[in-house]
């Protein structure tokens, strides 16, 4: 029996897995340790993963990516527009206002969910895991955005169950990261807690959590993230800049062609990476379209003022997790860098403005998600020893209650679980009542959500009763 860890990124995926008593990431058919997020259709036939990414030139309009920002969420919703106006492949309203992909497959249009692709996803990298470690592969702990709500966290859910997995737990990508640092850290004593703050710069988002370690213990003091801010908008400030200097030069709209947007945003990623390493990058593209070949060069300087507004937004989760984690920055221990996003120059020289520590690269950026996930899914699983190790996580929202649409009040208070509360938790409500009734959690307070996202969370209908009046009790689990 094996125990597997999934982070499912919006550009890769990662999976490790418990092997002779230690964490291992797994190798994809191309012996690398990401596999792309991709689902391509072919004429005749699907192409997932690493098979899917090279398949993308050839059928553009048939591939599938970034599947994560699409899942759970409404065709109409603003900023799934434009998000839509990024990927090359069509897209429709479904029956109940989510998205539905389009695409030519078999000689016939279908029409997929987020949902579907996301399983054609797990069903990939559990293919993979199978061929990997010889055995069969079921347990699972997903990593999942901290900003993700209910609805989303189920869809996921959905998905591997559909592959055929059976979750045990979904973890917050930033808790999955921290447990992959603090479980082997050995300068902990039991004097006082150490405080780090770990900061995500992924390829969509951007996520910072302060975590407290003590011995054999972890804590989330305060979750914070931007949504809508990672490694592909630094890329896209480079797309606009050279788009415009090619339409002006060569007299070409890159917007226009999807071939050659794909192409440009793929070199305008590698110059970004370039720019980490280098003073000054060049661009060289052949025939990018029209058949003209196109050259540019940017310096680091011109690239971070041209990115300076996405340099700024950086800052203010982290701000936010340090005021609801209530320390004060000589109580901080340490900042750890991971994602993506966190190889540029000025994003370390920021937080160290802001933090007042340089940012340590304790932890492998990309892998250290999956890791967490491994490491939580063999605490959870009984054909593993581990040693004793508690994850206290914190809830990211506030949690209501409505009897009947009346707000619940639970200690003087309409919230059940407010923000921050650890989790996994729960509590009894005692309801005197002879009849059928209703109860509904939401998020209480929608300020606290990602824009446009729904404050509903679940419904129950509690009846019939056999007998009158009756003592009803409601265990509410998180």
């Amino acid at each position: 029996m094996s125990v597997v860890g999934f982070d499912i990124g919006n550009e890769n995926c990662v999976v490790a897995v418990v092997k002779q008593g230690a964490i291992d990431v797994l190798l994809n058919d191309e012996s690398k340790r990401e596999t792309p997020a991709v689902v391509c259709f072919g004429e005749k036939q699907r192409f997932l993963g690493s098979a899917g990414a090279a398949s993308a030139m050839m059928h553009p309009r048939m591939t599938v990516s970034q599947v994560k920002k699409l899942i759970a969420r409404k065709f109409t919703n603003p900023e799934v527009q434009m998000e839509l106006q990024r990927m090359p492949f069509e897209t429709c309203e479904g029956p109940d206002g989510g998205i539905l992909v389009q695409v030519q497959y078999a000689g016939e249009v279908h029409t997929f969910s987020p949902v579907q692709i996301m399983a054609m996803l797990f069903a990939h990298l559990k293919d993979l895991s199978e061929k990997n470690m010889e055995m069969p592969v079921s347990d699972c702990v997903i990593g999942v955005p901290s900003y993700f709500t209910d609805l989303q966290r189920r869809e996921y859910l959905n998905a591997a169950v559909i592959a055929g997995l059976k979750p045990l737990r979904l973890l917050h990508d930033c808790t999955a990261t921290a447990l992959s640092y603090g479980i082997y850290k050995t300068d902990i004593t039991n004097k006082s807690p150490i405080n780090v703050a770990f900061v995500d710069i992924g390829h969509c988002d951007t996520q910072v959590c302060i975590t407290s370690f003590n011995i054999g213990h972890m804590k989330i003091l305060s979750h914070a993230f931007d949504c809508s801010l990672g490694g592909r908008d630094f890329d896209e400030v480079l797309f606009d800049h050279f788009t415009k200097l090619f339409k002006e030069e060569y007299k070409v709209d890159v917007y226009s062609n999807v071939k050659a947007s794909i192409r440009l945003r793929a070199a305008c990623e590698k110059i970004k990476k370039i720019l980490s390493a280098t003073e000054a990058a060049p661009l060289n593209i052949e025939c990018l379209m029209d058949e003209k070949d196109v050259k540019g060069h940017i310096k680091r300087d011109d690239f971070e003022r041209l990115a300076s507004g996405l340099f700024d937004r950086i800052g203010i989760p982290c701000r936010k997790a340090l005021a609801d984690a209530g320390l004060p920055l000589e109580r901080l221990h340490s900042i750890e860098l991971v994602g993506s996003g966190s190889r540029i120059p000025a994003v370390g020289k920021l937080l160290t403005s802001i933090f007042g520590k340089e940012p340590s690269r304790t932890l492998n950026a990309s892998e250290c998600v999956a890791r967490g996930c491994a490491l939580q899914c063999a605490m959870l699983s009984p054909a593993f020893r581990v040693r004793e190790y508690e994850v206290q996580d914190s809830i990211p929202f506030s949690i209501g209650i409505l009897l009947d649409g009346v707000p619940v009040k639970v200690d003087c208070n309409d919230v059940l679980f407010p923000r921050r509360h650890p989790i996994p938790s729960f509590k009894t409500l005692t309801f005197h009542r002879c009849g059928t009734f209703h109860l509904e959690a939401f998020y209480e307070k929608a300020d606290e959500l990602p824009s446009s996202a729904s404050p509903k969370i679940s419904r129950f209908t509690i009846d019939p009763f056999k007998s009158s009046p009756i003592l009803a009790q409601k265990h509410l689990l998180l």
